[in-house]
């Protein structure tokens, strides 16, 4: 008896060590061929492949810029649930039954040519010269993909100062049928997010198109109408809080109110009018409320940015 429980644990020893290097294979290898794809460097932080339910889980997956732009994230993607068709695989056909993708966070940057980092990755660039069917890839294909989109944040430092931020907060699911290249992926990724929000001008609207998604730009996104503010809570002091605005602030624009008694900053910014509102809330928090209005129209992808560029001071 003793014998046979030994010989169970040496067994699952082997199973659970093997199932790990495995993992740990494969995922060094899709990093490899990722960074390939894209042109720009990518990091996985999970990966777990089922083969007896045929599913794969990535976790904290990133892209990062490609070269000419800044090395921040450009693609924050926290959790990639798929099912996959094991009989195609070992055909050499790549079929996905069910794709789960969580957008976390775009960050879309323009650099001071003037050109989107987006439209400077590698697979972008070939979808513009190629059809998806192009017969150097695996033939792919997926039933259903769901993405989960979070925001994007747009950095422009085109006009040759100091950078413009914008926030636009997206937070919607859509599901698509029938994706059959990378190109349609990386276009729905990237491009869908970008058209929810109203950004418009970027290259990856013609690769969408060309590869079969209809995802065109559109002036307005309907998520954000009617709203101009957004909220955070900071664990840190009224004084510093305040202090990081007023300098924020003072660098993007010129001050026309300064109350801190009543903690409260306005100011305009490229004819957008800023409030901040700082509250010491319970405990070590302290809440900011930033709204802005240009011509009385909402502008909540601006007060985004202004709380993006305070987020950032106070981490």
């Amino acid at each position: 008896m003793k014998k046979t429980v030994v010989i169970l644990v040496i067994l699952l020893v082997v199973i659970f060590t093997g199932s790990i290097i495995k993992d740990q294979v494969i995922k060094s290898a899709i990093t490899i061929i990722a960074t390939q794809l894209t042109g720009a460097p990518v990091h996985i932080d999970g990966f777990s492949l089922g083969v007896f339910n045929q599913s794969v889980r990535i976790s904290g997956l990133k892209v990062y810029n490609p070269k000419g732009f800044s090395k921040s994230i450009l693609v924050s993607l926290p959790k990639i649930n798929v099912r996959y068709d094991l009989g195609a695989l070992l055909k050499r056909k790549l079929h996905l039954v069910n794709v789960g993708i969580e957008i976390k966070e775009i960050g879309l940057e323009k650099n001071k040519e003037g050109k989107l980092n987006v439209d400077e990755l590698k697979v972008v660039k070939q979808g513009r010269n190629q059809s998806a069917g192009h017969s150097g890839q695996m033939p792919m294909q997926i039933d259903l993909l769901t993405l989960n989109m979070g925001r994007i944040v747009f950095k422009d430092y085109s006009p040759g100062r100091e950078p413009v931020f914008k926030v636009y907060n997206i937070n919607i699911d859509k599901s698509y049928k029938n994706i059959t290249s990378v190109q349609q992926l990386a276009a729905l990724i990237l491009a869908e997010p970008m058209r929810a929000a109203g950004i418009q001008g970027a290259q990856v609207y013609g690769v969408a198109m060309l590869t079969g998604v209809a995802v065109l730009p559109v002036a307005v996104a309907v998520t954000l109408i009617g709203r101009d503010s957004v909220q955070k809570d900071f664990v840190s002091t009224f004084d510093n809080v305040y202090a990081i605005s007023l300098e924020v602030l003072k660098r993007k624009g010129r001050i026309t109110r300064e109350d801190k008694l009543q903690g409260v900053i306005s100011a305009n910014i490229n004819s957008t009018q800023i409030t901040v509102k700082i509250e010491k809330k319970t405990g070590s928090k302290t809440q900011v409320v930033i709204s802005a209005r240009k011509y009385l129209l909402p502008k909540p992808e601006i007060a985004g940015g202004i709380l993006y560029m305070i987020s950032e001071k106070l981490k």
